[in-house]
């Protein structure tokens, strides 16, 4: 690679890192603002839906008074009386309630200090009825009662109150359609933030996965070279270390700095979720209202279920979170794979001394509880002892085994064989398994980052083997595969048996 042509790719990376990081925070700035419009929105809503609750309970107190005062004038029950007193005694305090609610809208407030006024004109009235009766003269209070049902006073207080419900439901529908445009924008803003996360990570992956072609032809022109071209061998393997190295660090910084807005769009999604769940539940409350004054106490979750525009409303909010929320999910899925690929790339070797058949006995006791769901049995031949990096060893035979026992054939018990010899310094390890196998056209796609082979029915990145195969060719070995379908698959692993310093030197 020429200096300009190295130049020209770091400037476009960093073009692409710093038009990404300066897109994902206008997103996250947008998402963080309108998340919040749409939470005041939501409370003007609730606060309407208060407002209007509490006209509707200020009237059935006001209706429990003179249903309990005719009572008490007709019969001369104490019973009558106690209700009578306790409901003339909630009318002053919902008032006072409903004031305050009401307080912001100067409409509103013109029309309480009419209702007060009403109320308080009937109170009296209320009062004089049951001194009469104190004083043993019902048919006094009688005649105030028919005088009461000959003015306009209950009459008075009803037009009033149906005015402010009225100017409530006005304002409910405003600020419901503002609480569903904030809604809908924040939703947007979270879907393109979505949008721009995996078109990013898709390119990072796609760089990712361009270097390891490029290490993959350049290996195969070194081994391919003559001894009196080593000059071209020295050439290219620098060109090689400079393009895995710069790939990695592009790769790192790329993903690490994508968490932060993630982790952000997931929190803002969740966030709409519970708002949008309150809202169509008070709706839901709302839509069921009595519309003789009936108590209007807010039903408890579930008890109201939405019906027509509003269920198709709620369903499609959902399913649009749902899917977000999944996207989500997958692409930190991939960043997640992409940061541990690129920390494990920039890890220094430490050789030590390391007893094979110990190592590989501790990873299949790990993973007893797996085998025996899959009705495995794992053999473990003898094995050489070796002196490499013993993280290494431990991904390398873990991913290895791991596949061994999830690849298996339904209903088929399991053999698992590792076995070991060493040949001219190098140590030869075998994985074999009596498992479903793989398509011989796949041998080679397997090793492939983000690539899988065969039916897609266990979890997983298409990361593992591509990262077995890296860290086998930093140990200085070499990785290869013997596969049919439905035959099983035997992985050969070799390794020197003594990987030192001038092996990590020159491998790096």
């Amino acid at each position: 690679m020429t200096v300009d042509a190295q130049r020209r790719r770091t400037f476009w990376q960093i073009l692409l890192f710093s038009a990404g990081l300066l897109v994902l925070t206008g997103i996250s700035v947008g998402s963080v603002y309108l998340v919040n419009k749409a939470r005041d929105d939501n409370r003007w809503v609730v606060h309407t839906i208060e407002a209007e609750n509490q006209i509707n309970a200020l009237l059935l107190e006001i209706r429990r008074a003179e249903s309990t005062a005719r009572g008490y004038v007709l019969t001369q029950e104490a019973v009558f009386r106690t209700d009578h007193e306790r409901a003339i005694a909630a009318i002053l305090p919902a008032l006072d309630r409903l004031r305050r609610l009401t307080g912001d809208n100067p409409v509103q407030r013109e029309s309480i200090e009419k209702l007060g006024a009403a109320i308080e004109t009937r109170l009296g009235q209320f009062g004089q009825e049951m001194r009469f009766i104190g004083q043993g003269q019902p048919e006094k209070a009688a005649a105030i009662v028919r005088e009461v049902a000959s003015t306009d006073a209950t009459a008075t207080i009803a037009k009033i109150a149906s005015a402010m419900i009225q100017e409530e439901e006005r304002l409910f529908r405003q600020r419901t359609e503002n609480a569903d445009r904030s809604q809908t924008f924040a939703a947007s803003m979270t879907g393109i933030g979505s949008g721009l996360v995996v078109m990013l990570a898709l390119i990072s992956i796609w760089l990712v996965r361009r270097s390891a072609r490029a290490r993959d032809e350049a290996e195969a022109r070194l081994r391919d070279a003559n001894s009196n071209l080593e000059s071209i061998v020295d050439e290219r393997t620098a060109d090689l270390r400079e393009a895995n190295d710069e790939i990695q660090r592009f790769a790192y910084i790329v993903s690490h700095d994508l968490r932060s807005p993630l982790v952000n769009i997931m929190g803002f999604t969740s966030e709409l979720e519970e708002l949008s769940g309150d809202v169509f539940r008070r709706i839901s409350s709302l839509a069921h209202v009595p519309a003789e004054g009936a108590s209007l106490a807010p039903a408890g979750p579930g008890e109201i279920a939405l019906e027509g525009a509003d269920k198709q409303l709620s369903d499609d909010v959902s399913e649009a979170l749902r899917f977000i929320k999944t996207s989500i999910a997958k692409m930190d899925r991939l960043i997640s794979a992409i940061l541990n690929l690129t920390r494990e790339g920039r890890r220094e070797f430490q050789p030590v001394k390391i007893d094979t058949r110990e190592l590989i006995e501790a990873i299949v006791s790990t993973l007893a509880h797996q085998a025996a769901e899959a009705q495995a049995q794992v053999h473990i031949e003898p094995l050489p002892d070796v002196v490499s990096d013993r993280l290494a060893l431990e991904q390398i035979f873990s991913n290895l085994v791991d596949n061994a026992i999830k690849y298996l054939k339904p209903g088929v018990p399991g053999e698992i064989r590792i076995r070991g010899r060493t040949k001219l310094g190098y140590a030869i390890f075998e994985i074999s398994d009596n498992g479903r196998g793989i398509d011989p056209k796949d041998h080679q796609r397997i090793f492939d980052l983000f690539r899988r082979a065969g039916t897609q029915d266990k979890p997983g990145q298409g990361i593992g083997l591509a990262h077995v195969r890296a860290l086998v060719r930093r140990l200085g070995g070499t990785m290869s595969v013997s596969s049919e379908l439905n035959a099983g698959s035997t992985f050969t692993i070799t390794l020197p048996i003594a990987w030192n310093v001038n092996n990590r030197n020159a491998d790096r």
